[in-house]
């Protein structure tokens, strides 16, 4: 069975910065696509942005330039570095991971939310 585990969500003032992470762990061959969402009080989820293996990423419009997402394969971790936070940018943060299990058995799975709140 495959889990992850995030940490590194909190409070942070607007313009300020936050690192989320989120590390695989369980019998796993590979990692495809790995990914972060976020939901805001009262919307739905939505896709923040994703990494594939062999780097190739992917961003919502509104974190371009500010968010950056990036993987250590050895580690099974994602990374999602936050700059120039927002006031809207308050969220729930989730990871999503897809990959093959170490019997070759499709995985899609997520980790549990972190909330980041952006206020002063």
């Amino acid at each position: 069975q495959v889990q992850l585990a995030v940490s590194g969500g909190g409070l942070v003032q607007p313009g300020g910065s936050l690192r989320l992470s989120c590390a695989a762990s369980g019998s796993i061959f590979s990692i495809n696509t790995m990914g972060w969402y976020c939901q805001a009080p009262g919307k739905q989820r939505e896709l923040v942005a994703t990494i594939t293996s062999g780097g190739i990423t992917n961003y919502a419009d509104s974190v371009k330039e500010r968010f950056t997402i990036f993987r250590d394969n050895a580690r099974s971790t994602v990374y999602l570095q936050m700059n120039s936070l927002k006031s809207e940018d308050t969220a729930v943060y989730y990871c999503n991971m897809d990959g093959l299990t170490a019997r070759f058995a499709n995985f899609r799975v997520w980790g549990q939310g972190t909330l980041v709140t952006v206020s002063s």
